[in-house]
């Protein structure tokens, strides 16, 4: 009996230690587990992202874009710039963007830059760090950068000849005028939107005018030119009427296009780079504050109340902000939710839908996705939504 006893508490002592050996076991490896996990919430919280813009001199709208996200996120943004000579410093701009992977705590690269040749970077990146998401806007080959980026985004300048004559018959015009030039028409993204609002004027029953001023390039410069638009436009707004739809594909035509509008009541759907900045401010004398250059909500009402007072009210349009602006700073916020939602670049975030509502929460306005063609996924092209004064 007392054999049978001294059994059983043996028997129970040996459970009692193997339990208890399998409960430390399990706490130690627990403990480990969220080590771990504090390690990768660590490794979330402290995490950078490079923006490699052209210089203020050289592009102002990229580089204002990358240093306002920089003070914005001071701990997360590190903001560089490529060489101010970048044609004959290549290799020195791919040298700075390939500096940025060395830091351990880089979890994206952002390269935006209206410039062609830096894709050896990114094949260097993905060697080196493929941990490290990249997103780019340049001008090298669509079909390479789909190869090398993991996201490419460009705006779609040229079906702009299909959605600004449709903005333009919605806005109440009848005639379509275009003004261009020779070398301006010799640029192929230029001469394809063209001919696609010719295209489109026709579908829409809208009357299509071609007219070509004085080249800037090879004459006189913009003066003579803008001279042209001065005399033409109350010429063509005496023939075809009011309802009409006025498009220069050359920036310093709007000065002149802008302020004959707010004088004989005509149409203009967009410019040829449709942003709040350009030409409105000079032609409609706007107080804007150095503080204010970047609050495009500010600047934007104030447009609007200038041309409510020219009884102007829905015949001008464009776009909320420099598309120069905003690809950068939307780029930067992807990346920055991507990585802080430890998300996969899958069809959750690889397909128009979810781009477009993503842009109007972290940018406040929407923009219209298209992929490159049926067989790319992670190369956009994109227009932003309108803005009407």
């Amino acid at each position: 009996m007392i054999r049978k006893i001294t059994a059983l508490i043996l028997s129970f002592i040996m459970l009692f230690s193997l339990v208890a050996c399998q409960n430390t076991d399990t706490e130690k490896e627990a403990a480990e587990s969220l080590s771990e996990d504090s390690v990768e919430a660590e490794k979330v919280k402290n995490f950078k992202i490079g923006i490699v813009t052209p210089t203020l001199s050289t592009s102002e709208d990229e580089f204002r874009a990358g240093a306002e996200m920089a003070e914005k996120y001071p701990d997360v943004v590190k903001h560089i710039t490529l060489p101010e000579n970048f044609n004959t410093e290549l290799e020195t701009g791919i040298s700075q963007i390939l500096s940025l992977a060395d830091d351990s705590e880089m979890k994206a690269i952002i390269v935006n830059s209206g410039q062609s040749g830096l894709l050896p970077a990114f094949e260097q990146i993905r060697e080196k760090r493929p941990d490290i998401i990249t997103i780019a806007t340049m001008l090298d080959e669509p079909e390479l950068m789909a190869k090398y980026v993991d996201i490419s985004f460009a705006t779609d300048w040229v079906r702009r000849g299909e959605t600004i004559p449709k903005k333009a018959k919605e806005m109440g015009a009848k005639t379509f005028i275009h003004y261009s030039f020779p070398t301006h028409l010799a640029k192929e993204s230029v001469a394809q939107r063209k001919e696609m609002m010719e295209k489109t004027c026709k579908e829409l029953g809208l009357e299509f005018v071609e007219i070509i001023t004085p080249d800037p390039q090879t004459g006189d410069g913009p003066a003579a030119m803008q001279q042209f638009l001065r005399e033409d436009i109350p010429r063509q707004i005496a023939k075809y009427g009011s309802d009409t739809n006025i498009f220069g594909s050359n920036c310093p035509m709007y000065d002149v296009i802008i302020d004959e509008a707010l004088k004989l009541k005509f149409i203009v759907a967009e410019q040829c780079c449709p942003t709040p900045t350009q030409a409105y401010p000079t032609v409609m004398n706007l107080e804007i504050d150095a503080e204010d250059l970047g609050n495009y909500d500010k600047i934007n009402a104030l447009i609007a109340e200038k041309t409510k007072e020219a009884g102007m009210t829905g015949r001008l349009s464009g776009w909320a902000m420099p598309s120069q602006i905003y690809v950068p700073k939307f780029e930067i916020e992807l990346a920055k939710y991507i990585i802080e939602n430890g998300l996969e670049l899958n069809e959750d975030i690889l397909n128009v839908e979810f781009l477009g509502d993503f842009s109007e929460e972290v940018m406040g306005t929407r923009a219209d996705f298209r992929a490159l063609d049926e067989d790319t996924d992670n190369y956009y092209l994109l227009v932003l939504e309108s803005i009407y004064y």
